[in-house]
């Protein structure tokens, strides 16, 4: 059989009416914007079952089955995904193209792996005892179990419960493992990858779970954990909440982007549900892709403070390269989206975008409020800042808009800065120069922190990888993080005198013929290593302070992280210890 494209499994799903399709099989009625029914699938008396036209998806109250258009017509009819995709363009009079390669896909055990393990984790939220801190945690933050279930979420246990279902269920390990369920240790054991976590069904364009976000609950790090890359699931090339969005997307002629799951999942259920969100990374081409297909407009509503910021105006760069149209909404001070609408509701939200402003002139602003633009030294950085964002607009309108209101904020002559953002792209080569001092600089400290700049200078793709694996944050070298800062936001010509003088003998080194994937791999590893054993250092601190109870809890975590950190990194402790500070 013929493997289906994408866009036209989309065409269908968007041009079934499901209410149609499945009051075929059941009488629907209205209840306000859905349709309630007895249950198809357990043979309910009562009206728990719910079709929801606007989000294109069905969901049973009791027996929690739930799916979209086609997904009913394999639960129900027994139908396997092409067949039911086929049967739903016949209903809708689309054809479907005989092309692509012939035969069952070869992906299909990974994506039935990760449907199984998303229905087995959402049991674990609603019935384990051991969920009980994730319900906790729900209502803790006003959201209910019951509005929550419909939308997958579920819940990872610490033990390897999930290894003995998945093989009762006839799924092998190394599909598991294929599909990033689990993850396998030096000495050969296999272990779940997402442990003790609240779960974030990840769906890809066929609205297929694909991959899950994990969010930590009680200590541990990281905060947020996803599925890693496998053959289904790539996370620089999916949103969060698309596929449900989209439709709503199309009747708002807008996106609305925001930096977490939990705001997502807060601003759908206050009703505006045009919202996605990029997978715990920075906005990737791809996915400014997937946005210009559903949306002319893109509002930015990220957190306000530093590095909100940043994440905010690489993604509204990226946005502007692909021809959209860009809004940055400010927040409150303190506030994220989530507990935003949770005090004030989706009135307080929309007013907040409504006075979305242009990615420019928020630029504009920020650095006014700075005094860049009272001084030429700070007119000359201030451009430097706007300059990335001009470079960035595709539309020539917008370009030249962009031109003429830098141009009027920083005082100087349009002309110039004409010339100045003529070329696309600085080469290498031609690199700014700095009239730093003649005073001899000091060897820079050979690091994991100094490989990844080296890399960084090299341009992309190392660029790219180097800022989604690091935080500038982390590193501890003052010039090294200033470097890092000025060459991911393309702003080098704002460095002071010593951090342009680090620059500049950081261009002069280069990689000197070094593997830079092994460069990569690892200062990278280093770096993790070094997070760990900040969480020991965390744990040190907070030791004293706590109860005889929370004390072993704390030190049984500290033994665990230990492990990982000798099991993970030997080397790292051997060498911290000859060389001095970690990373050095």
């Amino acid at each position: 059989m013929s493997l289906i494209p994408d866009d036209v499994i989309e065409q269908v799903r968007d041009a079934a009416d499901i209410v149609g399709i499945i009051g075929e099989h059941v009488e629907l009625k209205r209840t306000g914007a859905d349709f309630r029914a007895p249950c198809p699938f357990h043979g309910g008396t009562h009206r728990n079952f719910a079709v929801i036209p606007r989000k294109g998806m069905y969901y049973c109250f009791v027996c929690h089955e739930g799916g979209d258009v086609f997904t009913f017509f394999m639960k129900k009819l027994g139908m396997d995904y092409p067949t039911a995709v086929r049967e739903v363009a016949r209903r809708v009079g689309i054809a479907i193209p005989e092309r692509g390669p012939t035969g069952p896909d070869p992906r299909e055990p990974l994506y039935e792996a990760v449907a199984a393990a998303a229905d087995w984790f959402a049991r674990q939220l609603r019935d384990s005892p051991e969920a009980q801190v994730a319900r906790d945690y729900l209502a803790s933050r006003h959201l209910e179990l019951e509005v929550v279930l419909p939308l997958g979420l579920g819940y990872a246990p610490r033990s390897n419960a999930l290894l003995d279902a998945m093989k009762g269920l006839g799924v092998r390990d190394a599909v598991l493992l294929e599909a990033g369920l689990l993850v396998k240790r030096e000495d050969g054991t296999l272990l779940p990858r997402l442990r003790g976590r609240l779960l974030f069904p990840i769906h890809d364009l066929r609205a297929r779970v694909v991959a899950f976000g994990g969010r930590i609950l009680g200590e541990g790090e990281p905060k947020y954990l996803n599925s890693p890359d496998s053959p289904v699931f790539h996370k620089g090339k999916l949103l969060y909440n698309l596929p449900v969005a989209k439709h709503a997307m199309r009747k708002a002629e807008r996106a609305i982007l925001v930096e977490g799951y939990f705001d997502v999942l807060r601003l759908s259920l206050a009703g505006i549900e045009e919202v996605v969100a990029p997978l715990g990374t920075g906005l990737t081409p791809e996915q400014a892709q997937l946005l210009q297909r559903h949306a002319p407009h893109v509002t930015l509503l990220y957190d306000s403070d530093d590095a909100g910021l940043r994440a905010t105006f690489r993604a509204g760069d990226e946005l502007l390269r692909q021809g959209l149209r860009v809004s940055v909404a400010t927040l409150p001070p303190g506030e994220d989206p989530d507990t935003l609408v949770q005090k004030r509701g989706a009135a307080g939200l929309e007013a907040i975008l409504k006075d979305a402003v242009d990615p420019l002139e928020r630029k504009i602003q920020i650095l006014d409020r700075k005094a860049f633009f009272s001084s030429l030294p700070g007119r000359r950085r201030a451009l430097d800042r706007l300059l990335p964002t001009i470079r960035a607009a595709k539309d020539p309108i917008t370009r030249e808009l962009y031109i003429s209101r830098a141009a009027e904020a920083a005082g100087v002559r349009k002309d110039v800065l004409e010339r100045e953002t003529g070329n696309e792209k600085r080469e290498t080569g031609g690199a700014p120069t700095f009239p730093v001092s003649r005073v001899p600089f000091p060897a820079l400290p050979a690091s994991a922190e100094k490989a990844l700049l080296l890399l960084m200078l090299e341009g992309e793709p190392w660029l790219a990888r180097v800022t989604e694996a690091v935080d500038a944050e982390e590193l501890q070298f003052l010039p090294y993080r200033a470097v890092f800062e000025a060459v991911a936001d393309d702003a080098v010509l704002a460095l002071d005198d010593t951090s342009a003088r680090a620059y500049e003998q950081l261009k002069g080194e280069g990689l000197g013929g070094r593997d830079p994937n092994e460069m990569y791999e690892l200062a990278v590893t280093w770096m993790e290593a070094r997070r760990l054993e900040r969480q020991l250092e965390q744990l040190d601190d907070q030791l004293p302070f706590e109860s005889p109870e929370r004390q072993a809890s704390l030190i049984a975590e500290k033994r665990r992280v230990f492990d990982e950190l000798r099991k993970r990194y030997p080397r790292y402790k051997i060498a911290a210890r000859r060389r001095g500070a970690p990373g050095t």
